[in-house]
């Protein structure tokens, strides 16, 4: 009996002692590799010490200087278009009669139809293209590599440019839309398309291909791999990519004025039918007139784009931050 206890106290002494040693063992593991990549990475000799000093200071002012000028910019508008801040700013229709009581309401509402039809076609029409590039075209078939081509180009043509096509095709010709809210959307969208299928296609190539292996060696489909394994782990950058088009597309005023964005509204627009004006739009127009009362009206029409910029972003970066993963 004694035998057997000393026995079964030493088993389970070692029993206990195994997540131990294994813990020990990873947390040694861990260290050899941390010691690994640094004697790889780390600068070798003093040149290279002080070239990555110098590369760290040249980041860390171009970081800098872009946080003064924004916040400079923020700060002069908040002095200067103080007295306007109030309730009749985003409530109170545009008058060139009585300027101290008139607002952007007309242009925000505009502004809000504009956006919300860029983002109801770059996301579908963006990821769709970006997971047909990524997924299922063949590079090696010449429209294909066409297709890729003029999307990279399309991504630094000028604005005013996608405004003569919207005016053209959309507005009239083949479109016949006429000026209205729905012409403004279909072509910013066409304007932030391109960033959007080019940031979406590196959020696509960036999720691990072990995740496609998996998931095809379970007998899933490549639809079925895409739509429920890529997509939700591609999400995060493929919002990002929304972002960066959505803030370029609410500061656009040149392709809308030449698809219908007027400069007064005194009613509040509809999305397929009437006037319609936006904010960058309204904001030129208050600046551009002689009296003071409409340049103190055109630094607080900023802040309220800056604050409906911030509003749209903030909803995306919420989602983008849910979905995110870390591999």
């Amino acid at each position: 009996m004694a035998t057997g206890g000393t026995q079964e106290t030493q088993h389970n002494r070692e029993k206990s002692a195994g997540p131990r040693r294994t813990s020990e063992r990873t947390r040694l593991a861990v260290a050899g590799a941390r010691a690994a990549g640094q004697g790889l990475y780390s600068p070798r000799t003093a040149k290279h010490r002080i070239t990555n000093t110098l590369f760290s200071v040249v980041l860390l002012v171009g970081l800098g200087t872009a946080l003064v000028a924004l916040v400079s910019i923020i700060t002069w508008a908040l002095i200067e278009g103080w007295p306007r801040l109030d309730a009749n700013l985003f409530l109170a229709g545009p008058s060139t009669i009585n300027p101290s009581e008139a607002g952007f309401r007309t242009a925000i509402i505009g502004t809000l139809y504009v956006i919300g039809g860029v983002i109801a076609l770059i996301v579908p029409l963006g990821v769709g293209a970006a997971i047909y590039l990524e997924e299922f075209a063949d590079r090696e078939r010449w429209y294909n590599r066409f297709i890729e081509l003029n999307i990279q180009n399309l991504a630094g043509v000028p604005s005013i440019v996608f405004g003569i096509l919207g005016l053209a095709f959309i507005v009239r010709g083949l479109g016949n839309f006429g000026f209205v809210a729905a012409a403004g959307s279909m072509t910013l969208a066409l304007l932030v398309l391109p960033t959007v299928i080019l940031a979406s296609r590196e959020a696509i190539r960036a999720v691990p291909s072990s995740v496609r292996n998996g998931s095809l060696a379970l007998g899933a489909t490549l639809w079925q791999t895409v739509w429920r394994n890529v997509l939700p782990a591609a999400a995060p950058g493929i919002l990002t990519g929304v972002i960066l088009g959505v803030a370029r597309a609410i500061g656009e005023a040149a392709p809308l004025l030449l698809v219908g964005a007027v400069t007064f509204v005194v009613y509040d627009p509809s999305f397929f039918e009437g006037g319609y004006s936006v904010l960058p739009v309204q904001i030129y127009n208050y600046a551009k007139r002689p009296q003071e009362e409409f340049h103190v009206m055109a630094i607080a029409g900023v802040l309220v784009m800056l604050v409906v910029l911030m509003a749209i972003n903030s909803f995306a970066i919420w989602l983008r931050n849910r979905y995110e993963k870390k591999w």
